[in-house]
């Protein structure tokens, strides 16, 4: 994966894709592991969804809106334009299942501007630094991988050996795990 050794917050994949490229699966396999760091956290969307909504069902109302969040416009000289893109942060596919979106990178997004909004994405953010044991750690070795419906992950910074740089492969899928529906109420 070619990106920065810095740490990368909290996100889905695919949260800035249009409906129609949605990322319901990845996969990350390990080759090499950097040199030292490089841990990610990760928490399943349906268990934060769920934690969200035993809070206070506000919340989970607040995030489900069409508005809820828009990712801004981008200009890049490789990809061109991608147009601002407004949607829920969590949504049924046709199948029922949970779907969520998410970033916290803040120049990557913007909040609705009211308050059930503001004070759901404040809760998520609080149950995302906390310490719930719904956040699993794990730093990924040589072998290892991760197959799961998108959760939410995050990683941390890493330094490389220069000679033997750290090199993960990805996947990404629009379909979910085959035989992982829930569908949730």
């Amino acid at each position: 994966i070619p990106y920065t050794d810095k740490p990368i917050k909290w996100h889905t994949d695919g949260y800035y894709n249009s409906p129609e490229l949605t990322i319901r699966a990845m996969v990350l396999h390990c080759v090499r592991s950097a040199a030292s760091g490089g841990e990610n956290r990760l928490m399943d969307h349906e268990m934060a969804y769920l934690l969200l909504r035993d809070a206070n069902p506000e919340h989970v109302r607040a995030l489900i809106q069409p508005d809820a969040m828009t990712i801004p416009e981008r200009v890049d000289e490789a990809d061109g334009v991608r147009a601002a893109q407004s949607g829920p942060v969590f949504s049924l596919d046709m199948d029922g299942n949970l779907h969520m979106r998410y970033t916290a990178r803040t120049r990557s997004i913007e909040w609705k501007q009211d308050a059930a909004t503001l004070a759901a994405v404040a809760m998520l953010e609080r149950l995302l630094a906390s310490d719930t044991p719904h956040i699993h750690h794990v730093l990924l070795e040589p072998g290892m991988g991760l197959l799961c419906n998108n959760v939410l992950h995050d990683r941390a910074a890493f330094s490389d050996d220069p000679a033997h740089p750290r090199l993960l492969y990805r996947a990404r899928y629009h379909d979910r795990i085959a035989g992982t529906s829930v569908q949730i109420i």
